[in-house]
């Protein structure tokens, strides 16, 4: 959540719609400045968050392993606690960085919560969702996760 003193989060795209189009959204979280770029290519949707110009980790994750409405049919309907939860069959792989155990875990569930929201809002998606981060700390609380995850829900 943002701070009463801070300005509530932005949400600009650029008017660039060739050759891929571009959402950007921009808001403090935990004191930092932190930008999201979306931008849907053809055959990949890159999403990057950012923090002090960083960008220090890749990880992919492919939609079109399984279909998500065919593998999730057999599970138990989601209850509005796991509702928030990833979709179980995805599966990051990190290209760059992820230079320890911790920061590659979270990596990777930053990426998979990231695609999960890109599949139930298209439950057809097959392009693969690739995720650049640049945090500034990998100590994420949940309020800093959950904040990070809505700024880039407004880009998607």
């Amino acid at each position: 959540m943002d701070p009463p003193n801070m300005p509530s989060p932005t949400l600009t795209t650029p008017n660039i719609s060739y050759p891929a189009s571009t959402k950007q959204a921009a808001g403090h979280i935990d004191d930092l400045l932190t930008d999201v770029t979306c931008t849907s290519f053809s055959d990949k949707i890159m999403v990057t968050i950012t923090q002090e110009g960083r960008l220090a980790q890749w990880i992919h994750v492919p939609l079109s392993v399984s279909n998500p409405t065919s593998t999730d049919q057999y599970l138990p309907t989601a209850t509005s606690q796991d509702s928030l939860l990833p979709m179980t069959h995805l599966t990051p792989k990190t290209l760059l960085g992820g230079s320890n155990p911790q920061r590659e875990t979270i990596g990777q569930l930053y990426a998979t919560q990231i695609a999960s929201i890109i599949a139930t809002k298209n439950p057809h998606e097959k392009r693969t969702v690739l995720v650049g981060l640049g945090l500034s700390k990998f100590e994420v609380s949940r309020p800093v996760f959950y904040d990070t995850i809505d700024l880039v829900r407004k880009c998607i």
